[in-house]
């Protein structure tokens, strides 16, 4: 393991390894940590994709109707549902879906990944029902919070549109209130959002440790736990590696994201 050398010899033989491709052996699997990474990703990836679909499928609508009828009982209705998201704890908030929905009504699973099949040749929960039956559970545990996330966004960007200039002049011209809505607005509302989900789904990656530990996931934030209770080091760094690269993709993907939505943005545009 070259303990018996100086701290600053470890770390340069541990630089040249991971560049390479050689982040440790794990000490507990006897196996490359970067496979035992891999080989949890996907069920993570499912999660998290999973969790924000629902989280902007029902947000978007929930923040728009909020901002265009501001003080409404509908208003005030959704923003006091988003602040139950925002405060309650995420580990409290597992373990009443796993007693609403598995012990009392019994309609879904409660742990593990369930049945997987192949699409595309990669194995995933996707391709069976008994898997997506498994992962709805800690997909809306995971979702709770983004989602109020997204309606807090989605309402506050369309007050903040509304009023503007150009959708006087929409109105003027005659365009109908729905494709203003629809149209002008949205477009105008989707940069906030792109920028906070796309951080947010690295988050769910890196951090959705408390929702795989209740649900007994098998992702990474499960492998990570009991890498650290069994201090299996060498999995951890792996971990911690994989995350860091994967938020500097995420925000690479928003950045390009950025200047397809909004023709102002373009790399290299300096100031006029």
């Amino acid at each position: 393991l070259g303990l018996d050398k100086p701290l600053h010899e470890q770390f340069l033989t541990f630089l040249g390894n991971a560049a390479q491709g050689d982040l440790g052996t794990s000490f507990v699997f006897n196996q490359p940590s970067i496979s035992l990474i891999l080989n949890r990703l996907p069920a993570t990836l499912e999660l998290a994709i999973v969790a924000v679909l629902m989280a902007l499928v029902v947000g978007i609508p929930l923040g728009m109707l909020a901002g265009l009828k501001p003080g409404s009982l509908l208003d005030e209705s959704v923003m006091t549902g988003s602040i139950l998201g925002f405060s309650l704890p995420n580990f409290w908030q597992g373990i009443m879906l796993i007693m609403i929905f598995s012990v009392w009504l019994g309609w879904l699973p409660s742990t593990g990944r369930g049945q997987v099949g192949e699409i595309f040749g990669i194995q995933t929960s996707f391709a069976t029902w008994d898997g997506i039956r498994h992962l709805l559970l800690p997909a809306l545990n995971l979702s709770l919070f983004k989602l109020a996330l997204v309606i807090r966004l989605t309402r506050t960007g369309v007050r903040e549109t509304m009023p503007l200039d150009f959708v006087k002049f929409a109105r003027a011209k005659g365009i109908s209130e729905r494709r203003i809505v629809m149209v002008h607005v949205f477009k105008n509302i989707l940069i906030p959002l792109v920028t906070v989900v796309g951080l947010e789904i690295g988050s769910l990656i890196a951090f959705g440790v408390v929702t795989e530990t209740i649900f007994a996931w098998p992702g990474i934030g499960k492998l990570l736990i009991d890498s650290i209770m069994r201090l299996d080091r060498p999995v951890v760094v792996a971990y911690l590696l994989v995350i860091v690269a994967l938020f500097i993709f995420i925000n690479l993907v928003v950045d390009i994201l950025y200047s397809i939505l909004d023709p102002r943005i373009r790399l290299g545009g300096g100031a006029r």
